[in-house]
Parts: C-alpha cells; sequence; structure tokens
C-alpha cells in the first residue's frame, strides 16, 4: 500500500496565521500517526503579496513549534523543487495542454470588461461570475489576438451539462456542487503565472500527495480541482476541510480581535507545547476529559474521524490556562533556561541557589515566560507597598497589630527565621496573644507577601530571612504611630 503523503502549503504573505499551524498540525499529526511523509511546500506565484523574509519566518515559525517537514525548501527530497516559483516551466506545459484538449481558452476580457459584466449581473440581480463570452471566440479571432500581444489569461472550460461535482469529505461526508455554480476559472494570469487552483493540483499529483487537509475556505474551489484532475485523468487525493477558526463572539478570527500570527504568541511567551496542544483541540474532539497532550500522544490518538465540521472557538484564556500548567511542569533547570531571556539585570547578581529557590515560590503563578518581571518585585524591592487598599485599612486594625506586634517580639528572641522554625515561632505568637487559625496566619501573610493569598508564606521566609522578615512586619506597625 503507498505510504501517505501530506502537505502544507503556504503562501508567503506574513506571518504564519495560527489558522496555518493548525492546519500544518493535522497534516503533519495524520502523516506521523499513519507511518506517511510531511511536505513543506511554498505557494508563492501569487509575486504581488509575496513579503521579504516570509518564508524564512513560516520554517522558522515550524521549527518552533516542533513540525519538522520531511521534504521542502533545505530538506529536499524526490519531488522539488518545492516552491512553486522555481516550477513555473510544468504549469505552462500542463496548461498547454489543457488549451490542446480544448478543455481551456486564452481570454482577452480587460479588468473594465469585468467590472461591467459584474454591474450589470448585479443590476439583474444575478450571482457574479464569468460569463464565457472568450470561449465562444472563432480560432482566427484567437489567433489575431495573440499574434498581435493581446494581453490574456488561460480559463478553465467547466461542462455545465455534467452531472454534479461530488467531494467526498473526511470531515464532511458527501458535498455536491452543481455546474451551475461554478464559473470559468482562471488558471494562468496575464503576468504567465499560475493561480493556485491549476498549481496546487499539478503539484499534488506530481507530488504524489495522497491527502489534502485544509481550511473549509477551500471547499467551494474543490470542484474546480476535482475537473481539472478529470481533465488530466489523474487520481484525486482524498479530501478534508477543517472548520473555521472563530472569536469568542463567534466571528471569523481576525486580528481585529486579538494576536493571530504564531510568531505574537511566541513573542509573548508561550512555550511551543501548550501553543501546539491548544491549536490541536480546535476542531478536535478528544474521547475523554483529557486536555494536556504531548506531542507523542497526540500522534498516538489523532484522526481524522474526530474532527468537527462546526467552527472552532479560540479561546485566549484557555490558551493561557494551559501555558500555565505547561510552565508549572518543567523541571527547575529546563523552567531556569527558558526565563533566562526574561530576567531583569538585576537578578545577576543573586546566588543561583537562592534565584532557583525565588523562581520556585513564584513559578506557579507564571501564566506567560514574561510574568517572571513583575512577580519578582517582592523580593527585589527594598521597600515593596501593599496595592490592595483594602488591606492596607485592613493591617492597621487592632487584632492584625496584635499579631505583628507578637511576631516581632517573638523574632527577637531567635537568631534566625527559616522554613523549619517557622511554625514553632507562629505557635509561640498564638500562645502570646491568644489569637490563632486564619486570624493568626493571614496577618502575617498579607505582611511578608502583600497579598491575602499568593506564594507559599514559608518558602517566601526561608528566602527573607529573620531581618527582612522583620523590616516588614515592623513597617506596619510603625504606620499607626
Amino acid at each position: 500500500m503507498p505510504e501517505n503523503r501530506l502537505r502544507f502549503a503556504p503562501s508567503p504573505t506574513g506571518f504564519l496565521h495560527v489558522g496555518g499551524l493548525r492546519t500544518a498540525l493535522f497534516n503533519y499529526l495524520f502523516a506521523r500517526h499513519t507511518g506517511g511523509r510531511f511536505i513543506l511546500r511554498i505557494e508563492d506565484t501569487d509575486q504581488s503579496r509575496k513579503v521579504d523574509g516570509a518564508v524564512e519566518n513560516l520554517m522558522e515559525s515550524l521549527r518552533w513549534a516542533g513540525l519538522d517537514f520531511d521534504e521542502g525548501p533545505g530538506v529536499e527530497g524526490d519531488f522539488g523543487p518545492y516552491v512553486q516559483s522555481q516550477r513555473l516551466e510544468q504549469y505552462s506545459k500542463y496548461a498547454q495542454q489543457l488549451i490542446d484538449q480544448e478543455n481551456a481558452y486564452p481570454c482577452f476580457c480587460t479588468e473594465a470588461d469585468l467590472q461591467q459584466m459584474r454591474e450589470e449581473q448585479l443590476a439583474r440581480k444575478e450571482d457574479t461570475r464569468y460569463d464565457g463570452r472568450c470561449r465562444h471566440l472563432s480560432p482566427d479571432e484567437v489567433s489575431e489576438k495573440l499574434a498581435a500581444g493581446t494581453p490574456h489569461v488561460i480559463r478553465m472550460k467547466i461542462d455545465h451539462n455534467r452531472d454534479a461535482y461530488v467531494v467526498n469529505d473526511l470531515i464532511r461526508g458527501e458535498v455536491r456542487f452543481t455546474p451551475d455554480q461554478i464559473d470559468d476559472q482562471v488558471l494562468v494570469k496575464s503576468d504567465g503565472f499560475p493561480t493556485y487552483h491549476l498549481a496546487n493540483v499539478v503539484d499534488d499529483h506530481l507530488m504524489e500527495i495522497s491527502h489534502v487537509i485544509r481550511g473549509e475556505e477551500w471547499l467551494p474551489s474543490t470542484p474546480k480541482h476535482i475537473q481539472l484532475y478529470e481533465y488530466f485523468g489523474w487520481e484525486i487525493p482524498e479530501f478534508a476541510h477543517l472548520p473555521l477558526l472563530l472569536n469568542t463572539d463567534r466571528s471569523k478570527l481576525s486580528k481585529r480581535q486579538g494576536d493571530v500570527a504564531t510568531e505574537d504568541y511566541k513573542g509573548k511567551g508561550f512555550l511551543p507545547d501548550s501553543l501546539i496542544n491548544f491549536v490541536a483541540l480546535l476542531g478536535w474532539n478528544t474521547q475523554d476529559d483529557q486536555e494536556i497532550y504531548s506531542m507523542a500522544e497526540l500522534i498516538e490518538q489523532f484522526s481524522l474521524e474526530r474532527v468537527g465540521k462546526s467552527g472552532a472557538v479560540f479561546d485566549v484564556n484557555k490558551l493561557r490556562w494551559m501555558n500555565q500548567q505547561y510552565i508549572k511542569q518543567k523541571s527547575e533547570e529546563a523552567l531556569l533556561e527558558l526565563l533566562q531571556p526574561y530576567l531583569p539585570d538585576y537578578t545577576k547578581e543573586t546566588a543561583p541557589e537562592q534565584l532557583l529557590k525565588i523562581i520556585n515560590i513564584v513559578r506557579d503563578s507564571l501564566i506567560t515566560l514574561p510574568d517572571i518581571a513583575s512577580r519578582l518585585d517582592l523580593f527585589y524591592n527594598d521597600n515593596p507597598e501593599i496595592e490592595d487598599e483594602a488591606l492596607r485599612d485592613q493591617v492597621k486594625s487592632e487584632p492584625y497589630q496584635q499579631v505583628y506586634k507578637g511576631f516581632t517580639s517573638q523574632l527577637e528572641q531567635v537568631d534566625s527565621l527559616t522554613s523549619e522554625n517557622f511554625g514553632a515561632i507562629m505557635k509561640a505568637v498564638q500562645k502570646e496573644t491568644g489569637i490563632k487559625g486564619k486570624n493568626l496566619w493571614i496577618p502575617i501573610r498579607i505582611a511578608i507577601t502583600l497579598v491575602e493569598q499568593g506564594p507559599d508564606l514559608s518558602s517566601v521566609v526561608d528566602v527573607f530571612g529573620k531581618e527582612k522578615c522583620l523590616q516588614m512586619v515592623q513597617r506596619l506597625i510603625d504606620i499607626n504611630n
């Protein structure tokens, strides 16, 4: 049985959209799950939209996400080149074959002609599409215009008397299109470059692509591609069209409502593992309540049968939660390495063992890697302040002040304060003041960590030591004097 061959074929028009990342991921997972090959192909035939550096960015984003390709630019295989602008002779050859078979024809209509055509159709309340006027030119008329160098495109002929086009989609089942829904598609533009429709069909055939997994926006174009496969007498690959990505208000995902580029999330300190995990669950339904998946688990469990038809909501809050879980799972050494680019310069003076202690205290509160800078303020600010106004009033109350005075009294009787003797000192404060439970612990937590709920108190005490804890508590006693 031939191996499955799947391709991700982005256009180099900018950064890798998260929708493109999902398309790449699903192709990658299907290929790896079935023991097939994953191919990267750059579709740059629309030269007007090509952005300098976009190819390099696309490849870097895929590498960062862990989606290594088996064939593609820089990883040459038997079916290259893998950049469409380097394959123009192939498209020209097959376009000519279609003309010779009378399945395609030159179209000399200008943009003004097409605009007038659209306006007249709208006035008649008709769907706007090319009306096929140039397919009826005589051979002599065509020859005359070609000899004169009249600008033209190549259009495919659609047989409007044929039966319906049937797309057997692996996600949506059977989808039917009638010929009157399809117009004579442009296959080659006036600059000699092919459109997506011709180039992707030719390349998918020549590269022996077995499955085409792409976004649902391409589903209406699939009948045109089926027509081309039929004209060439080629085997049609399996199709699977992925559901749209939606904003939380269920509008189509767009930059107007937030970040849409993989590069954005990389730059904001999201981990590639968490972004891949999150994107994998956009449209792919798990069989249980599991939400955290390693790449190996995704490869093992992935199947197109569990991809849904309806749009998938891109919930950034869910991504943030997931990223936090991945940060929590990192080993001390791995997390310290990931945090290096985000650590403020002042941490360079801290002994590595002490810095690791501090990071371990705040790590569970990190949602993204850059959060580390704001979490360190407690440990490096000589005069940290309680920001919550209600807590500032609370620490002035008589019960809180009793606890603070009892705590300072007990600290003066010991040589040091560590996590090991902290509990005993607090018991002594309880005995001295008669205050216990949360009424004892919350005042001390607020004094030392500046918040009512937060990092492990004994760990903070261990880092601060006696003198800083005494200073923190004494400041709250002094505000009443």
